[in-house]
């Protein structure tokens, strides 16, 4: 297991091996995607949109047994070729964790640099050494005015579900 006094290197993921083979590839994703869409920075709906198309048991996990992962996919789909949800071109900063600059990471909003410091954390505490696509998952939703939110509510899930029952899936 790796300190957490050492920070994540969000400019090279897959030099971080506190990620885990799903996480490097949702950052790698989330990267194309964000260039892709023009924005300047990869935000939580990127992160959110990768690790549903990358990370069975994380779209497993969102669509709870009624086709909720096909709404949130088509809000992001939307999102990304500038329909829907109006976000393009624009930074995300939720407001809802705090900003530390020393941990201001280029290339990455403040609120989808923390989810991947929350998502190692929690791997972290559940004696892992790795974060998966859950511990991303559940991070993402613990940031309730975050993009990725806004898409999981606007498609009709309860987010709260994640942060009460801790995991979602181990």
């Amino acid at each position: 297991m790796h300190s957490e006094a050492r920070p994540l290197d969000l400019t090279h993921p897959d030099n971080d091996t506190r990620f885990g083979v799903e996480l490097r590839t949702v950052a790698a994703s989330a990267r194309r995607r964000a260039g892709r869409d023009g924005d300047r920075q990869i935000d939580t709906a990127h992160l959110l949109h990768s690790l549903l198309e990358t990370d069975p048991r994380a779209r497993d996990a969102c669509d709870a047994g009624g086709g909720q992962v096909v709404r949130v996919l088509g809000y992001l789909a939307q999102r990304s070729i500038g329909y829907g949800l109006e976000w393009q071109g624009s930074v995300e900063d939720s407001g809802a964790l705090p900003v530390v600059a020393a941990q201001s990471t280029p290339g990455w909003s403040p609120a989808a640099a923390a989810a991947m410091r929350a998502a190692v954390r929690s791997a972290q505490r559940g004696g892992r050494g790795q974060a998966d696509g859950i511990d991303l998952l559940n991070a993402l939703a613990a940031d309730p005015h975050s993009r990725a939110v806004e898409v999981l509510r606007t498609a009709g899930l309860d987010v709260s579900r994640y942060l009460d029952e801790g995991p979602v899936a181990s």
